[in-house]
């Protein structure tokens, strides 16, 4: 009785929402794209330009498109959805305070999931489609068709008539296979079937060799649609050297790739190049591209689902050697932080990890912020004024955004309970307690930056790499020793050297035993640097893959058995 009263006053409300919000925007949904829709969060989108669509144009900078959002519940097919003028807004936060003017407007319904989890709570989140959850390109969500308008902030009718449709998986190849397992840790927790996936370069003679086992290269990073940076066929002739790369200020960034792609190839298959496997992990989840590769109160117990059941299968499927002293992790920015964070929580599972420009592995310096001490992320108060907290610069230092703006950004895409799909929103989700509500216990107010110093201190005492290292360091320090690496350009746009310095500073003053790794720093290199001080960012980006080689080669000699062979990294089993 109480579900119908319910779903009735949500009827009601859909209905009547007009005269609630009294709101110039209507959305109305195709009669064909109703039957699904039950729950989600409606965008609408404005833009100045035509190309790309609105949906794909907001960012971080001042160029970004302006975005309203709405969360919905109890949608019934043949009723409107009434935007309420009071949903919060990027960059601009108020609908009354939008201009009139010429736009291009979208609609876009991203559509949520309801997940009755093992933990007790049930909560509603936007579930991977095979796209590494990207609101914007995620099947089965629906949009409308972008139409230029004359906004007077009085009347606007969208009519939602377009659907994104299904990924298409790509095929195996002679050296690249994809695997797909179901994890049963993971089901367990979400209370529905959940899978791990994993894109594996397999080495050349690994059919006619039957009895050699291999090293276990693990590339931690974002979403992967394929395994990328390999390539058999030289670059296309057809792309020209007019193709440039704003990001990097070059031309012919295109053709540049899929060289360094087909040259790495032609490494691959060389008969002298080390013979290894390698693997790119997918794990989106509810709230983003990847798990961050750690067990967390809201994503479930990824850490052990990756290192206990992905990657044993793995190496019983394609001839892992299925050690700790075989096995290797390494990645940049995200990835970064998941081959340290995976080296510190299983020291015994993983032989070293190169973690290149990590995401922030001490939260005295989250960026910006002193999760500890500061009292507010978004502002640096004074007695008498107070100053926008800094959150993206380039090499020069030159201020692209600031951090309360790249959180507002999440809140009116995503709202408040972390289901945006961006960064911010992931690092919460991973890191904090399980609010009352079912959702991650926020780790600031995300409309304030008011900062709660209870999930601080829970962040600190469960995912802070470099607190945890130095709390614990008796019991790890032996295990970890020769087994951290870390690089950083000192001019991350996202601050990030910030947390490698204090980092450093724990590692260089460890004893019995001493880490006996490695920390460097790129002169001005920007985000994503990862070690190499004689080539350009775009360049060693593209060579993830082989640049750790040499290091990797040293560990194995100090570490492996006497039956590994030294000169082509295999062990024969019969």
């Amino acid at each position: 009785m109480k579900k119908a009263i319910y779903i009735f006053v949500i009827s009601i409300l859909i209905i009547s929402c007009s005269e609630k919000y009294n709101s110039p925007i209507q959305v109305d949904i195709a009669s064909e794209l109703e039957q699904e829709l039950k729950d989600g969060r409606l965008l609408v989108i404005f833009s100045p330009d035509s190309t790309p669509e609105p949906r794909f144009g907001i960012n971080d900078e001042v160029s970004s498109n302006q975005v309203f959002g709405m969360d919905f519940e109890g949608f019934e097919a043949g009723n409107p959805i009434i935007l309420d003028p009071e949903s919060f807004g990027y960059p601009i936060e108020q609908l009354k305070d939008f201009p009139k003017g010429e736009y291009y407007v979208q609609a876009f319904i991203q559509k949520y999931e309801t997940f009755e989890r093992a933990d007790g709570h049930t909560v509603k989140l936007p579930m991977d489609q095979g796209e590494g959850r990207q609101w914007a390109r995620a099947p089965k969500n629906i949009y409308s068709t972008p139409k230029k308008v004359l906004w007077d902030g009085e009347n606007l009718s969208l009519t939602i008539d377009q659907e994104i449709p299904p990924v298409q998986e790509p095929e195996d190849t002679e050296y690249i296979k994809h695997i797909k397992i179901k994890s049963e840790l993971l089901s367990k927790f979400w209370g529905r079937d959940m899978y791990l996936g994993a894109h594996v370069l397999i080495p050349k003679g690994f059919d006619q060799n039957p009895n050699q086992y291999y090293p276990l290269m693990v590339f931690h990073g974002h979403f992967p649609d394929d395994f990328g940076g390999f390539r058999t066929i030289p670059p296309d002739p057809e792309l020209g050297e007019d193709d440039y790369s704003a990001r990097f200020g070059i031309y012919g960034y295109a053709k540049l790739q899929q060289q360094e792609a087909y040259d790495f190839y032609q490494k691959w298959i060389s008969p002298d190049f080390k013979r290894f496997i390698i693997i790119e992990i997918q794990h989106a989840n509810p709230y983003y591209d990847d798990s961050y590769a750690v067990n967390s109160e809201n994503l479930g117990p990824y850490g052990d689902a990756i290192t206990y059941e992905l990657i044993p299968f793995i190496e019983k499927q394609f001839r892992g050697i299925g050690e700790g002293w075989a096995r290797f992790l390494y990645g940049g920015s995200t990835g970064g932080w998941e081959a340290l964070a995976a080296q510190v929580f299983y020291p015994e599972e993983y032989n070293g990890c190169f973690a290149a420009c990590p995401d922030p592995m001490d939260f005295r310096a989250y960026t910006t912020v002193n999760l500890y001490e500061d009292k507010n992320a978004y502002f640096l108060n004074g007695t008498f004024r107070k100053t926008p907290r800094v959150g993206k610069r380039n090499y020069l230092g030159h201020v692209s955004a600031m951090l309360k703006d790249m959180n507002h950004k999440e809140l009116a895409l995503g709202g408040d309970k972390s289901r945006s799909g961006d960064q911010f929103d992931i690092w919460q989700a991973v890191y904090s307690p399980v609010g009352n509500d079912g959702y991650p216990e926020p780790i600031w107010n995300k409309q304030t930056g008011e900062i709660n110093p209870e999930v601080a201190a829970y962040w600190k005492e469960n995912f802070d790499l470099r607190y945890i290292m130095e709390r614990d360091w008796k019991k790890l320090g032996p295990k970890l020793e020769g087994k951290i690496n870390i690089y950083c350009g000192d001019m991350d746009n996202y601050y990030l050297n910030n947390a490698v310095y204090l980092t450093e500073a724990f590692l260089e003053q460890t004893q019995d035993p001493y880490y006996a790794g490695e920390v460097a720093y790129g002169d001005r290199a920007e985000h994503c640097w990862n070690g190499d001080p004689s080539l350009p960012n775009y360049i060693t980006r593209l060579r993830y893959n082989t640049m750790y080689l040499d290091k990797i080669e040293e560990r194995l000699k100090s570490t492996a058995p006497s039956n590994f062979n030294q000169q082509n990294w295999t062990l024969t089993k019969n």
